[in-house]
């Protein structure tokens, strides 16, 4: 990568910062309770999982062995506000499963595992995929590795530092190659970017309102 797109990377940083001011992510009381977040959010917004965090908090169920005894229909009625609750049920199973015949549903110790080694078991849970993996790693486990989600994608394509076939990895590289090695820029960065995504690089973009409208960039559909 060269060091005019790293520079630019942190430029964004600097600026979607300032425009948006620090975006507190990610939302939870408990690292287990961010982890299962993390799955909940796959393909909905934070306002549905919100509300199926709530039901299972009001159930006294948001506890790994406490919840991976719930039957898969009451367990997809608790959690149906974030939608595809069926598929969801299952893949929030598998993780739990794995937490607990793995770490005895103890989140401090899955933490002791190295990033490279916990990476490799999320993925290899059905229906965890890499942003998903990313995610807990990095707001339920403090695990230093950036995630990389369609709105991170849209934006640096939008500003010609991505080609159209965009691969994963190498967008995450970009960004750990331009940043310090600092847990607290890595998530405030994806969620700042979340945020410019969500309000302003839209599918269809809403150029004149971002914070990043100064730099050249695409104005196509994406």
């Amino acid at each position: 990568m060269s060091s005019t797109t790293s520079q630019q990377l942190l430029t964004f940083y600097d600026r979607l910062l300032d425009h948006f001011g620090p975006q507190n992510w990610w939302p939870g009381d408990s690292p287990f309770e961010i982890m299962v977040g993390a799955i909940l959010t796959q393909n909905t917004n934070w306002q549905n999982v919100a509300k199926a965090i709530a039901n299972l908090k009001q159930a006294d169920l948001l506890d790994p062995h406490r919840l991976a005894r719930l039957d898969h229909q009451r367990l997809g009625a608790l959690i149906k506000p974030a939608g595809y609750f069926n598929i969801k049920a299952k893949r929030l199973h598998n993780f739990l499963i794995w937490l607990i015949d793995r770490f005895d549903g103890d989140v401090e110790s899955a933490k002791q595992l190295d990033t490279d080694s916990l990476r490799m078991e999320l993925l290899a849970i059905k229906g965890i995929g890499p942003e998903t993996a990313d995610s807990i790693l990095l707001y339920g486990l403090e695990k230093l590795i950036f995630v990389v989600d369609r709105y991170t994608c849209r934006i640096l394509w939008r500003h010609y530092l991505l080609d159209e076939d965009i691969d994963y990895d190498y967008v995450q590289q970009l960004f750990t190659d331009a940043l310090p090695a600092d847990l607290s820029i890595y998530k405030e960065y994806h969620a700042l970017l979340v945020a410019v995504g969500k309000t302003c690089c839209r599918p269809r973009p809403q150029c004149p309102a971002c914070p990043l409208a100064e730099f050249t960039h695409r104005l196509e559909e994406y």
